[in-house]
């Protein structure tokens, strides 16, 4: 199916999300065992976690501290008193056969989150609640043939469930609203935000209704989405299928359906469950939590620049476009590094230009990114760079191949003077000495008189060929600004 405009002339789309954030706490939300990604199956497992008979749940206080700095960061209601609930459903990897919750009393009430749209406009989106909830276990469908397997690692794990209201019309601001999300939580560092592994994943409900129409329409919704792109896709696709259905006569089933990111299509996986089919009811092993709003006011005082903060800074304090802002403030990491190469006296303009070009292509090939190794070329070598393509003992051609060899072999160049070594070694080194420039121009000046005459003529377009011609002549050595500035005195 094909993509949509944002703007259906018959139809509206109303969508909302639910994103579960995997909090980065080092123990589970109600026992002591360990939350690191990737351990043996089942080897980070209690009690607690398989619902063994007699085990008692204990609430893990950094959870409630990550969650109330959210609250903090997108100014909503902080609820004093929050209650744990028991969310009853069989499912082969929930061992106890109910998911501890909160439904009724959250630990977040409603807040807003402002998000960017393409046209250079902002629109909020209302957030409903964020609540606190273990994670259930991970079934494996391909590992055995004809059998489920069962990791129970993941089951506990801390969970903050961000729901928003349905104030989303179109895929495009849907991924808007995921990308300013994520960016929020991991700026305030309450989880890794890592989405192939499942620290931050999305419900999408979608539904579509006639222009003018106040009644909401029937809504499915996408399970488990943990990439930009699929939700994009995942929304394009089930936009267009229910169009299909109501276009024909037929009528939408409220459902939970699944996407298959290799046909680009969403499928049906059950019918879709309502809160009275889950029998909430407070969890009795646990009390509710009451909050000291003293200790909340605290904790308002830790909390970090947000990326809007940072943003508005970086407009007001480096004049960039709002294009550069965006790629240099998409995480805390890029972010940094950039300021603290202004601290090394380069111009912010010149820094942009390099980490959003050629470092940001060399990091993509490399399969490198900032959120993994926060510094990919050591500071003071890149900084050295620049100086070099500054006082143009580098043209910018041989600064982008030092650049890849920067990134290819990181071993070998750990100092400014391994850097300077590796420039003599290729010949990259930019010479600006007068003997040797007026030699090269005194050479294309005789190799070149009918395009010496043009350029005297007044037809400045030559210039570029001359230069060009005294740049090969120089097997690239050569400044190109004295150059010209040579020819231009001996003409």
């Amino acid at each position: 199916m094909s993509d949509l405009n944002n703007k259906n002339p018959d139809w509206e789309v109303v969508i909302g999300i639910e994103v579960h954030v995997q909090l980065n706490t080092r123990s589970k939300i109600f026992s002591n065992s360990a939350t690191r990604f990737g351990a043996e199956p089942n080897t980070q497992i209690g009690p607690v976690d398989l619902g063994l008979p007699g085990s008692l749940p204990s609430l893990n206080q950094e959870v409630l501290k990550k969650a109330v700095l959210f609250g903090l960061s997108i100014n909503a209601k902080i609820n004093p008193i929050s209650i744990f609930e028991r969310k009853n459903y069989f499912y082969p990897d929930l061992p106890k056969g109910y998911q501890i919750s909160q439904f009724k009393t959250p630990i977040i009430g409603p807040g807003k989150l402002e998000i960017n749209l393409n046209n250079n406009q902002t629109k909020i989106i209302n957030i409903t609640r964020a609540h606190l909830e273990e994670d259930a276990g991970k079934s494996i469908h391909d590992l055995i043939p004809y059998k489920t397997a069962i990791d129970l690692n993941r089951a506990g794990m801390p969970l903050l469930e961000i729901v928003s209201e349905p104030d989303l019309r179109s895929p495009a601001e849907a991924v808007s609203y995921l990308k300013t999300l994520h960016e929020l939580v991991t700026a305030i560092d309450i989880t890794d935000g890592n989405l192939q592994e499942g620290s931050f994943r999305a419900d999408l409900n979608i539904s579509i209704r006639p222009w003018g129409q106040e009644k909401f329409g029937t809504r499915t919704e996408i399970k488990n989405i943990n990439s930009f792109r699929f939700a994009e896709q995942a929304l394009n696709y089930e936009i267009e299928r229910q169009i299909h259905i109501l276009e024909s006569g037929g009528k939408i089933t409220q459902e939970t359906r699944l996407f298959d990111s290799d046909k680009i299509e969403t499928r049906s996986m059950r019918s879709k469950e309502d809160a009275q089919d889950y029998r909430y009811f407070p969890d009795p092993d646990l009390p509710p939590v009451v909050l000291d709003m003293s200790w909340v006011q605290d904790l308002a005082q830790t909390l970090p620049e947000l990326p809007s903060q940072k943003r508005a800074r970086f407009k007001n304090n480096y004049c960039l476009n709002p294009d550069e802002i965006t790629q240099l403030t998409k995480s805390k990491e890029i972010s940094e590094y950039f300021e603290n190469l202004v601290k090394l006296n380069h111009e912010p303009k010149i820094i942009s230009n390099w980490l959003n070009g050629e470092f940001l292509a060399l990091l993509n090939k490399n399969n490198l990114n900032f959120s993994h190794n926060p510094e990919p070329i050591k500071i003071n070598l890149f900084s050295e760079l620049l100086h070099k393509i500054k006082n143009k003992t580098l043209s910018n051609s041989a600064a982008k191949q030092i650049l890849a060899e920067l990134f290819s072999n990181p071993a070998l160049i750990k100092t400014p003077e391994d850097l300077n070594n590796l420039i003599k070694k290729l010949g990259l080194e930019q010479v600006s000495d007068q003997n040797f420039l007026e030699k090269i121009i005194l050479q294309i000046i005789q190799d070149n008189p009918a395009q010496i005459q043009e350029l005297k003529s007044g037809k400045e377009k030559i210039m570029g060929y001359l230069i060009g011609q005294a740049m090969k002549l120089s097997q690239g050595k050569a400044n190109p600004a004295e150059l010209k500035e040579v020819l231009l005195r001996l003409i």
